[in-house]
């Protein structure tokens, strides 16, 4: 009998559980869907260092889930919190006619365990077919063979999911159990009459609020967009911290202002239902200042979170072309001695090897160099502790000392020979350049130092090299690099003439090249001969390093796919955590606000009028807190730029274009939902 009331109560109520529903089946979906992607990467023909970064991927990604189960937990109690509060009544009735409260608890169990399946079946059919396009997604972004794609199911992603829920929903039905031992009769009888006691706050002190919240979030803005250079761990927490309560502070405030401020515009105050909805916005806003604090903050790690992530992978590997021209590029220092840096002595061996160069090195290992590369080119850098950052700077060393003090400037100048350096350029297809006797010049590509240094190449800061002195050639910096990466990373490379230097400053031996093959099976098997075993104890007794186009790419790819999906899963849940506390606090106000609807109709106000005027309730409820948070993500991807800046960001426009579509799409399809479940709670 009592599974039978529950399920016609389901049944009965199903538009009031449409939103508990939704929140549900798509938590569901998403959690499955990324935990489904270490089954779906199974198939995929990707390289071994590849499949090392997809399985720290799966690992994290499963980190992340236990994380993202606590805020669905959160967030399916508060659901359950409104849906008992919206059933007060009926549960009353059923106490009066003398039902015990432990038969409600197992109505409630009933309906919950029901819910719950439905959810759970629903979700998981979503989740398998979204599945298959994150499949797709996943190869994309590991530029994987898709050959052996074939559609695929996931039953530890389900085991999952099912024990994460399950967890759940016990926790629901243990709450829900605990909340009608709370209740009274009296209490459950008159719960639509209960109403708020709304507190009117002083205007002077609200406005007084306002200026400082403005203040706070100003400030805040300031220090991590202008001042992020200088900015320090301590000083980003603290600014954070303002930001917090600069929302709060700034909620609060409105929540006084926004109603006095419309009732002296007469002609908007007096038109309409306008009055009843600004006094209905004013009561919302009041009596859920904290609420929409927390939601705002969430909606700004959303829109922060998913354009930063999204943008990432196509801005590292659109890099790539430019920033890794040439299939490898092997270095070692030169003439070592002492201890490495960690203190520990280098071995003779590795001492004696620092005296040969990076060829030698290479015959040593057995490794035909003649035979596998191409177009190779083969120089050296050098370095002088008498040619330091700070010797660069002239005028501006202070300037920049207080502006960068993280920044070290001791450290020792890469120096390369000009016609060393035209070389690699030709290869790398970038410019080339000349200079005179006593002119020097700098390339580089970190917009952050170009700037530092742009200001003393423009004040024609003169360098001492070996005894001589050279001045500038150009008031700034030239784009270009060596070292291959997948990111924009020079900080500044001093070009000189060939006779500015000798063998006694040599630091870097370098060799650059291409492989010589013609397709891309032939390139993987010549850098496997370089990355063999079978090379043997030579590889311990050398500091040589390599820098491959397929080790940067597939570093690059494995990296961005990394922070891109955790980016995504976790962006989506706390886009649908805010989204879903706003619908459930609307549908709550929907609930308590009946019967003025009713007086409404009563003085002949008509159905058009008042699903307007809840129409534009729900519409100022959802858009304030995501204005709020849009503003706060201008600064914040401001500030993301400029610490990812080495990454590139000529991408961010597609990726907040991909974000606003996800807003709108959950963000909306919740607003939706909202209205109609109201519009159908005050007809009721």
């Amino acid at each position: 009998m009592l599974f039978k009331l529950s399920l016609k109560n389901i049944k009965k109520s199903i538009k009031d559980y449409a939103i508990y529903f939704f929140t549900l089946i798509l938590g569901v979906a998403i959690f499955y869907v990324f935990n489904a992607i270490e089954s779906q990467t199974v198939m995929l023909q990707v390289s071994k260092s590849t499949h090392e970064l997809i399985k720290l991927m799966n690992t994290m990604l499963s980190g992340v889930s236990v994380f993202v189960s606590f805020i669905l937990g959160f967030l399916i109690i508060y659901a359950s919190r409104f849906l008992i509060k919206r059933r007060k009544k009926e549960f009353g009735i059923y106490m009066t006619l003398g039902m015990s409260k432990g038969k409600i608890s197992k109505i409630l169990l009933f309906e919950t365990l029901l819910i719950g399946i439905i959810s759970l079946i629903v979700g998981l059919g979503l989740g398998v077919i979204l599945s298959q396009l994150m499949s797709i997604i996943v190869a994309n972004m590991f530029e994987a063979d898709m050959t052996k794609f074939a559609f695929t199911f996931s039953s530890s992603a389900v085991g999952k999911t099912i024990l994460y829920f399950g967890i759940i929903y016990l926790l629901v039905m243990i709450f829900n159990t605990f909340s009608v031992s709370k209740c009274k009769l009296i209490n459950l009888i008159n719960a639509n009459r209960k109403n708020e006691k709304i507190k009117v706050k002083n205007p002077v002190i609200c406005t007084l609020i306002f200026i400082i919240s403005v203040g706070l979030l100003g400030y805040a803005y300031y220090n991590v967009t202008a001042l992020v250079n200088s900015l320090t761990q301590s000083k980003l927490i603290l600014m954070i911290i303002f930001g917090c309560i600069g929302t709060f502070l700034l909620f609060w405030s409105l929540s006084g202002l926004i109603l006095r401020i419309v009732k002296s515009i007469k002609k908007i105050y007096l038109k309409g239902l306008n009055c009843f909805v600004l006094k209905q916005i004013d009561s919302k806003v009041n009596t859920t200042v904290f609420s929409m604090t927390i939601i705002c903050l969430m909606l700004f790690l959303t829109i922060s979170i998913l354009s930063s992530g999204l943008s990432l992978k196509n801005s590292m590997t659109s890099n790539l072309k430019e920033l890794a021209p040439v299939d490898i590029e092997l270095y070692k220092p030169l003439d070592i001695s002492g201890n490495d840096i960690y203190g520990v002595p280098y071995s003779n061996e590795v001492i004696e090897d620092s005296k040969t160069s990076v060829k030698d090195t290479l015959d040593r290992m057995n490794f035909d160099y003649n035979k596998n590369f191409k177009d190779m080119i083969d120089f050296n850098s050098y370095a002088t502790n008498e040619l330091t950052v700070r010797n660069t700077l002239g005028n501006y060393l202070s300037e920049v000392e207080n502006a960068f003090p993280a920044l070290n400037l001791d450290t020792a100048e890469e120096i390369v020979k000009i016609s060393d350096y035209n070389k690699v350029a030709k290869l790398y297809g970038n410019k080339t350049y000349e200079l005179d006797d006593d002119e020097y010049m700098i390339i580089a590509d970190f917009d952050s130092m170009i700037e530092i240094r742009n200001k003393s190449l423009s004040d024609n800061t003169n360098i001492t090299l070996l005894g001589k002195t050279y001045s500038p050639k150009y008031s700034e910096c030239k784009d270009g690099f060596i070292s291959m990466s997948s990111n924009h990373i020079n900080t500044g490379i001093i070009l000189v003439p060939d006779d500015a230097v000798d063998e006694s400053i040599r630091a870097r031996n370098h060799l650059i090249a291409n492989y010589n093959a013609n397709d891309e099976e032939g390139r993987k098997n010549i850098e496997n001969q370089l990355t063999s075993d079978e090379l043997g104890d030579i590889v311990n007794t050398t500091l040589l390093e390599a820098s491959s186009k397929i080790s940067i790419y597939e570093a690059s790819i494995g990296l961005s796919a990394l922070i891109t999906f955790i980016g995504i899963y976790l962006g989506i849940i706390f886009l649908i955590s805010s989204a879903a506390i706003l619908a459930l606090k609307e549908l709550s106000e929907s609930s308590d606000n009946k019967e003025r609807y009713t007086i409404l109709r009563k003085i002949g106000v008509d159905e058009k009028m008042i699903n307007k005027s809840l129409f534009v309730q729900i519409a100022i409820f959802f858009l304030l807190p995501l204005f709020i948070a849009i503003i706060h993500s201008i600064f914040g991807l401001m500030f993301a730029n400029e610490i990812l800046i080495t990454f590139g960001n000529e991408h961010l426009l597609t990726s907040i274009i991909v974000t606003a579509c996800i807003l709108i799409f959950i963000y909306g399809g919740y607003f939706i939902i909202t209205y109609l479940c109201s519009k159908n709670i005050i007809k009721s």
